[in-house]
């Protein structure tokens, strides 16, 4: 696997998305990623640490300049909790769980992200304005209604299916209601 590939086709995509999504400063973006499915194999069945450094690496870095929070999405087997900052848990009022990540039990993801926050901790739910899903994980329970499907520019990263989600605000009221352009 070509590691610098790799880390230049997420800057393409994250800067990409951010654009997309419109998303903010304090605004909350979910990272789904198969580090398995990036390295051509089935989701689950082949992490690799590296992978999921590249990737959390620039992803995270992006974010950070920009003021975003990230939350990164485990695997089911940690029920899909979220790691995030301690800042953003208090600043939310998030409910914290107890469990370090593992490259089988959290996953790729989780493990870099573990390791580059100043105090990680996870939670177990989240609404986040956008995210980027990199292998199908099903990030979507993670973004506020109303979710709106977003398409990369690049819809591959290494063997990985990528795509993203932005939310909007709900429209009501009905045919007398003006919504915004």
């Amino acid at each position: 696997m070509d590691l610098q590939k790799i880390k230049i086709d997420t800057q393409t995509i994250i800067d990409d998305i951010i654009e997309k999504s419109g998303i903010r400063a304090g605004q909350i973006f979910v990272l789904g990623l198969s580090s398995s499915e990036v390295n051509g194999g089935i989701i689950g069945k082949n992490s690799s640490a590296e992978i999921g450094e590249v990737i959390v690496g620039v992803i995270h870095k992006t974010l950070t300049e920009r003021g975003i929070y990230l939350a990164v999405q485990a695997c089911e087997h940690l029920n899909r909790a979220l790691l995030v900052e301690q800042e953003l848990a208090d600043k939310k009022d998030l409910e914290i769980v107890s469990v370090i990540p593992q490259l089988h039990a959290g996953g790729s993801g989780q493990v870099a992200a573990y390791q580059l926050f100043e105090k990680p901790v996870e939670v177990e739910h989240i609404t986040a304005f956008a995210g980027l899903d990199i292998g199908d994980t099903s990030i979507g329970m993670h973004i506020k209604h109303v979710q709106i499907p977003l398409r990369p520019f690049l819809r591959e990263l290494g063997g990985a299916h990528v795509t993203a989600l932005k939310s909007r605000p709900k429209l009501i009221g009905g045919i007398r209601a003006k919504y915004e352009e």
